[in-house]
């Protein structure tokens, strides 16, 4: 025989998971806002280094990263030349700054900046092109040399200002 409790348990149970099945919620994190009808093609041009302290790799390691992330997020066709959408610029800057000094007034840590200038096209929308530099940092021990983190630095500051570039180009933020 069943008890009063067991019924009020299983009823829950049963309320709970018929809330569950029925309620869906769907979010879309990568928030492009692209009219694929219109817009269709994406070109972006590779970013030459131009900062006075350069890094071999930085160049294609940044092309790559801005790349990827319109190809992962998007629906957009990558071609050579006349996309739909346009990207291109330059890399301006890759610095290294003492952020923490030591009581003896030597640095405990480093910061490495690096900064790109993006152009930005829409040949559907022109009141959305723009000029703007964009600017991610990372911060690393002292004690350490550049050439034994820079890749990984690197690579995660390129992600950042990938994903920068992708926000303020169709991204709807």
């Amino acid at each position: 025989m069943l008890t009063k409790q067991t019924i009020l348990r299983a009823s829950l149970v049963s309320f709970i998971l018929l809330i569950a099945v029925s309620c869906s919620i769907s979010y879309k994190f990568n928030g492009a806002s692209i009219d694929y009808n219109v817009t269709k093609t994406i070109t972006i041009k590779d970013f030459p280094n131009q900062a006075p302290l350069v890094m071999p790799t930085l160049a294609q390691q940044f092309t790559n990263s801005v790349q990827d992330i319109y190809i992962r997020q998007t629906r957009l066709t990558m071609v050579p030349n006349n996309g739909d959408l346009e990207i291109e610029g330059e890399i301006t800057g890759f610095d290294l700054a003492p952020t923490a000094v030591r009581e003896d007034m030597y640095a405990s840590r480093t910061k490495l900046t690096i900064t790109v200038r993006v152009r930005y096209t829409n040949k559907n929308k022109q009141e959305d092109d723009f000029e703007q530099s964009f600017s991610a940092f990372r911060e690393f021990d002292a004690n350490k040399q550049l050439q034994d983190v820079q890749d990984q630095l690197s690579e995660e500051i390129c992600k950042e200002l990938a994903d920068m570039i992708y926000n303020a180009t169709v991204a709807n933020w």
